[in-house]
């Protein structure tokens, strides 16, 4: 399912937990892993050519070559490489991982509220918002196992919620997990003067419609254990809930990729959950032809 993965890598300690995570899906799935530091202009006190200088322009092939060196000894292929900034941060990620023909990035965020997370967080977000692959983000504390028992697909129905759908079938596939569809109906769409009770009531329905189409793809595709389920409340609260009481290990969600006030509303949800969950969650993006 996955044959190269592409690890972005700057040293601190989440970074450390993404390698964990990183190593362990290239183990798992015999990938190839190729392990990136992107070298920023900032890193090079400007006109400083002694030993302290020359020591933090290699302090990021020192990252990257202790994390080749773990995944070495685990067995698995590896290369690592620092690239210069041509781009923002993200953009040089996405580019060494379409160059690099990846099918998974591994990143670690911090999973911070508030003015930190737009700064402490905003490279792994804006990176799962634009890339074309699949990004699989992790926190600090996260355990990432090889053998995920249960994997959750939060659907809407839309097309970004249908490849996510595809991605969480084809890895429940690989690993023979059992895979949670769950829609949650968004109350606090509601609001106005309006008939409430119609209005949920079509929602719920929308909702079953959604969850049925991810039964029966993955049925299709015969996939052992199907949980289907349909919630309501905050999205974002009601899907880190339903991964924390129903022992999820990975969650599989689709992103709109948007930018400006439309990925605060379509992006948001996807984004809050990469910083709430306590499990790895792999965010998918819908193209043409999927």
């Amino acid at each position: 399912m996955y044959e190269r993965i592409l690890l972005p890598t700057d040293g601190s300690d989440v970074a450390e937990t993404a390698a964990t995570a990183a190593i362990t899906f290239a183990e798992r799935f015999d990938a190839t892993l190729h392990v990136v530091h992107v070298l920023e202009l900032g890193e090079l006190p400007p006109g400083v050519d002694d030993s302290d200088a020359d020591g933090l322009a290699h302090s990021g092939e020192a990252a990257a070559a202790s994390v080749a060196q773990q995944a070495q000894a685990a067995g698995v292929s590896v290369t690592s490489s620092v690239v210069d900034r041509a781009d923002t941060i993200h953009g040089t990620i996405v580019t060494a991982a379409v160059e690099e023909s990846a099918d998974l990035i591994v990143m670690g965020t911090y999973g911070r509220t508030g003015l930190d997370r737009f700064v402490l967080g905003s490279v792994t977000e804006q990176t799962l918002r634009e890339s074309p692959v699949p990004v699989l983000t992790v926190h600090e504390e996260t355990v990432v196992t090889a053998a995920p028992e249960g994997i959750l697909v939060p659907t809407d129905g839309s097309e970004a919620a249908r490849s996510a759908a595809t991605h969480a079938i084809e890895l429940a596939s690989e690993t023979d997990a059992t895979l949670h569809a769950l829609n949650v109906v968004d109350t606090g769409v509601v609001w106005g003067d309006v008939d409430v009770g119609m209005v949920l009531e079509a929602l719920e329905e929308a909702g079953r419609e959604a969850i049925d189409e991810v039964v029966d793809q993955a049925t299709a595709a015969d996939i052992g254990t199907v949980e289907a389920s349909v919630a309501s409340g905050a999205v974002h609260r009601a899907i880190v809930d339903y991964t924390a009481e129903n022992d999820i290990d990975c969650v599989v969600m689709g992103t709109h990729g948007r930018t400006g006030l439309d990925r605060y509303i379509l992006g948001s949800v996807t984004e809050r959950v990469v910083r709430l969950s306590d499990v790895p969650v792999i965010a998918t993006k819908h193209t043409e032809g999927d």
